[in-house]
């Protein structure tokens, strides 16, 4: 654990302030789930919640089937960061963060397909090699909980049945976090 120099009190209601230099670094926004750790050593740890973080496996072999299927480089996220990936680049997306742009497409709650002339996004923050060509959110009661998405490097453009394929899956995840 790394000390950050800062101090809050706590409330009377036992609420205690996050400082906003810290959730802008941790990525931690209004409404955003916190999971709250304690160690023998009598200290608290607060780590940000991913009910899609569960899913490691699962979106593995989704991803895998994405692959197989279509030829191209899949991709499940979270709200953060890239939970799996099969395709090229598998290993330069899995685990990382994702970029601002996905975010956006992320809050906009729509579907996003790349279209001819229109500037690349990337899928991922330090990584602008691979980019989105097609994303569909997943949602489940009302919240969005990540994306599935096809990534490319050159190729950007997709089809209709590739979006629809997305949608199916994102739909699915959204459904399957429900129960």
């Amino acid at each position: 654990m790394k000390a950050t120099g800062i101090v809050r009190r706590i409330d009377d209601l036992g609420r205690v302030v996050i400082p906003k230099e810290i959730r802008r670094t941790m990525r931690i926004r209004e409404g955003d789930p916190l999971e709250i750790y304690t160690d023998k050593d009598g200290g608290v740890i607060f780590k940000k919640y991913s009910l899609m973080g569960g899913l490691g496996d699962f979106a593995g072999q989704m991803c895998e089937a994405l692959n197989k299927t279509t030829g191209r480089t899949a991709v499940i996220t979270d709200r953060d960061t890239c939970l799996a990936a099969a395709g090229s680049g598998r290993r330069e997306l899995n685990d990382k963060h994702i970029s601002a742009a996905l975010e956006q497409i992320l809050d906009e709650r729509g579907m996003y397909q790349h279209s001819e002339g229109q500037e690349a996004l990337p899928v991922c923050e330090d990584n602008s090699r691979f980019c989105i060509a097609c994303a569909a959110p997943v949602l489940s009661e009302g919240d969005v909980l990540g994306c599935v998405l096809f990534a490319g490097s050159e190729e950007l453009s997709s089809g209709e049945l590739e979006c629809k394929l997305l949608q199916t899956i994102s739909g699915f995840l959204g459904r399957h976090m429900e129960s």
